[in-house]
């Protein structure tokens, strides 16, 4: 009989712990099951560590902020020169501004931006914004997009069948109904559909808001360009959710990428090395209603938090975007996310499995479904998750670090090897499943 050792009876200690002192045992919408669940000790370019001393090639990345992999010196060293000179000030520092003008470099919207804490905070800000700027109430949005946690953003998200165009159902519980009057909902990549709403509501429409890249949704030809049209038309403002897509699938992100350039976007994930920051870039005009210097206080749109552009956080993306400005960086991450991305396929074929990896390079996701193409949340739906979550928990078993049904976050970290390493296990768990 073999006993459990330190570290595993302490990451035993900590997970009951956990689940006593964390509402919901986690810190998401999931927890992984009893014999899967870990407590995270460190990390350390591509891998994870746990409690118990097991090691995991880690594709989830933090949800994503972890572009650079884990620990990453410039950014470790960077912080660790602010760290001595206080945490936050809530005055102006030179972190906060040489990031900003790092951004406005990089970013073809940008003329200014402005920080909050999260990505949630970055959509629900733009869209007050939009509205303040408008003199308008509604903002219209994609089904299946994922614009954070906050009233605005939760409908229409993941709903098991087709929303009752243009309303939707909200996704949580204690989201007021009141609001799907105000959130407009449409297919994403049908621009008609979207079209004949924005024609229709014009005359109360502030924003429309949209993941260029829907969650694992490539944008096809022409629709981004018609959103981009549509709103310039009647005077809406045009805000790209790039959470998850700037400075990620290209150093302009998506904006740069597919070529469509809004008026607002919001940043977050990539832009600050790990650190909790995220942004709000765009057009001076737009941005102006947060100027408190030339307008009256009753005109300005209230968008401050205490934490917002605090040093320590400002210095690891000062060096995050060093480090993904270099040479080669982006040809990397679509290396390695293709050989990874073929990889996965090729190996659930050759297994019976009907399975499809959408997405980008540098972030895609992995679903069990034969519909194609892949371009509407309605099509996401026919993809089996039951299959979907067994394939990641035998993924798990065999150490690699997943989100079940979500996607897989690729960074500069990540290595042939790895990709080599990962294929094997990949090839292991549709077999297990297989029989």
């Amino acid at each position: 009989m073999t006993l459990p050792g330190d570290g595993t009876i302490r990451q035993q200690q900590l997970l009951a712990d956990a689940s006593r002192y964390l509402a919901g045992g986690g810190t998401g919408l999931f927890v992984l099951p009893a014999d899967l669940n870990l407590v995270v000790d460190h990390g350390r370019g591509s891998r994870v560590v746990d409690i118990a001393g097991r090691e995991y090639i880690d594709y989830h990345l933090g949800s994503g902020p972890v572009l650079l992999g884990h620990g990453h010196a410039g950014v470790a060293a960077a912080v660790e020169r602010r760290l001595h000179k206080g945490s936050t000030y809530f005055f102006l520092n030179e972190p906060e501004i040489e990031l900003a003008r790092r951004l406005v470099d990089a970013i073809p919207c940008a003329e200014c931006v402005h920080y909050t804490g999260s990505g949630t905070e970055a959509t629900y800000y733009a869209l007050r914004i939009a509205r303040a700027r408008t003199g308008r109430a509604k903002v219209l949005k994609f089904e299946g997009a994922w614009h954070g946690m906050h009233d605005w953003g939760l409908f229409g998200t993941v709903p098991a069948q087709p929303s009752p165009y243009p309303r939707a159902l909200p996704d949580s519980v204690g989201v007021p109904a009141a609001l799907a009057d105000y959130v407009l909902v449409s297919p994403f990549n049908d621009a008609q559909a979207a079209l004949e709403l924005i024609e229709r509501h014009a005359h109360e429409l502030a924003a429309v808001i949209i993941e260029p890249l829907q969650r694992v949704l490539l944008p096809e030809p022409g629709f981004l360009q018609a959103m981009r049209e549509a709103t310039a038309r009647h005077g809406i403002v045009l805000i790209f959710d790039e959470i998850v897509t700037g400075f990620r699938i290209a150093w302009g992100g998506a904006q740069e990428r597919y070529g469509v350039v809004p008026d607002l976007a919001t940043y977050g994930k990539a832009i600050s090395g790990g650190y909790p920051l995220a942004a709000i870039a765009g057009r001076a005009d737009v941005l102006a209603v947060l100027d408190a210097r030339s307008r009256p206080k009753s005109e300005v749109v209230w968008a401050t938090n205490t934490l917002n552009g605090n040093p320590i956080c400002a210095a690891a993306g000062v060096a995050a975007l060093d480090a993904l400005s270099a040479p080669g960086v982006y040809d990397h991450l679509a290396r390695i996310g293709s050989r990874l991305r073929r990889g996965i396929v090729a190996a659930g074929e050759r297994h019976g499995f009907a399975v499809q990896a959408p997405g980008e390079d540098a972030v895609f996701g992995v679903r069990f479904t034969d519909r194609r193409p892949l371009r509407t949340w309605t099509d996401l739906t026919t993809a089996d998750k039951d299959l979907g979550w067994r394939w990641a928990m035998e993924l798990l078993r065999r150490g690699l670090l997943v989100n079940p049904n979500e996607k897989f976050y690729i960074s500069i970290a990540h290595t042939d090897a790895d990709v080599d390493h990962t294929l094997g296990v990949v090839d292991e768990a549709f077999a297990a499943l297989a029989t």
